[in-house]
């Protein structure tokens, strides 16, 4: 197995996405850049800072000029940076001595490679924001119609009191509306440019260079900061941990699937499953099991991120490295899990008949907490409590029927019909179709 799984030709399938993964490419990082240096330019002939013939031939040359990657690397392995020997490479490129000297005018490493990460994560947000709606929708969809299938709750792995399907589909849902709400916030603070200088104060460009960072900006369809974010990293934190959210969110739907279509639960099917290389009869979840795998992959490289947060004094290279370490990989994870998300939920369908199997054996526990509060009504409720706890006990050695058995003990109401499905389900309904309204929005 490679040491990245993401580019793996065996794992391609199971863990590749080509949509995100394309955006982090030795040779989309060339691109980006180039494209950063040109808007630079650009932006400091604008302003009178480099003469206009030269940011205009600086500019298109951004546009049509190419650099080998490869041909970077052993400047990068000296300087730790790629920028030296970009540009070394770019004003060769150019073939016109007395405009390329004008290249990377008074910027810094940082602000190149900044700006020019901050170009590609703007096209993978909104590429995950797509099917994080997509995904929505489609839970949208089975939760309203599945609001009232009856099924088991269940609390600390063991029955507790009826739910319905389409309210565990809500508690799905609901967070990945969330964190699209908080990805609106979130797209302000980041796409930003990065224009600082050496230490953080343009100090090259004088007055002009505010200036030249808000044309920079505005040419890029970015954002003006206002300031330097070189060694102030919580934007790049704030990106780690919604990236953890969403496929933690992703993974905790993954995990209840891994339990619903375990062998004698099997409440509901997956459109896809795995074979085994010995046994016929497996049908394995790798879909949700991928999901549970990449939460726990982003939440651990989350804590490498938010450690990069502390960064020293104007520039941190060593914090700095720690996010090149982690943050691609997050981003793979966190692009693979939301292809996937949406290819489950699509995939998803409930055995109703099998849910309500598991909703009483016919002894009626499930319905232990609704027959204590019912009694309560009669007695002090520890009592109530009491006297129902010591019947479930009965009912387990015995096996009579909870309601029978309260029929007995407490004569006089109709106990059986509180111990329905229909009669127990509370709010389900009602969470499920306000999630599916809220879906049907976006």
């Amino acid at each position: 197995m490679p040491a990245t799984p993401f580019d793996s030709a065996i794992y391609r399938n199971l863990l590749h996405d080509a949509e995100t993964a394309r955006l982090f490419t030795d040779s989309a990082e060339v691109r980006a850049m180039l494209l950063v240096e040109g808007a630079l330019a650009k932006a400091q002939g604008a302003v009178g800072l480099i003469p206009e013939t030269a940011a205009a031939a600086i500019h298109r040359a951004s546009l049509e000029v190419q650099v080998d990657p490869a041909a970077l690397a052993g400047e990068t392995g000296r300087s730790a940076v790629t920028v030296p020997a970009l540009v070394k490479a770019f004003r060769s490129e150019m073939q016109a001595p007395e405009h390329a000297q004008f290249v990377h005018w008074g910027a810094t490493s940082q602000d190149i490679m900044e700006t020019a990460q901050i170009l590609r994560l703007r096209q993978v947000l909104a590429l995950w924001e797509d099917r994080l709606r997509e995904t929505v929708r489609a839970l949208g969809t089975l939760a309203e119609a599945h609001a009232e299938t009856p099924m088991p709750g269940r609390t600390y792995g063991q029955i507790a009191s009826p739910t319905s399907f389409g309210a565990l589909v809500a508690s799905w849902g609901m967070p990945l509306i969330r964190h699209l709400d908080r990805l609106e916030q979130m797209r302000p603070r980041l796409l930003c440019v990065s224009l600082s200088g050496a230490a953080g104060t343009l100090s090259v460009m004088g007055e002009k260079g505010p200036e030249v960072r808000t044309r920079m900006a505005e040419a890029l369809d970015l954002r003006d900061p206002g300031t330097s974010w070189h060694a102030t990293r919580d934007t790049v934190g704030e990106l780690g941990a919604w990236m953890t959210q969403v496929t933690a969110s992703l993974g905790k739907m993954g995990e209840d699937l891994l339990l619903m279509t375990q062998s004698g639960i099997a409440e509901v099917r997956l459109a896809s499953t795995g074979g085994s290389s010995t046994m016929p009869q497996k049908q394995n979840p790798v879909g949700p099991s991928l999901l549970v795998a990449l939460a726990r992959l982003t939440a651990a490289l989350n804590a490498a991120v938010q450690g990069a947060v502390v960064h020293r004094q104007q520039r941190d290279g060593a914090a700095w490295f720690t996010e090149w370490l982690t943050l691609p990989q997050m981003c793979f994870a966190t692009g693979r899990a939301t292809t996937l998300a949406v290819e489950v939920s699509k995939g998803l369908s409930p055995d109703a008949d099998r849910m309500a199997a598991h909703i009483d054996d016919g002894l009626g526990l499930i319905y232990a907490e609704a027959l204590s509060f019912a009694l309560a009504a009669h007695m002090p409720r520890p009592d109530a409590q009491a006297s129902v706890k010591a019947l479930c006990g009965e009912a387990l050695e015995t096996r009579t029927p909870l309601p029978d058995l309260m029929t007995r003990d407490h004569p006089g109401r109709d106990w059986a019909a509180l111990c329905t499905p229909a009669a127990q389900l509370g709010t389900a309904p009602d969470q499920a179709r306000r999630f599916a309204r809220s879906a049907a929005a976006l």
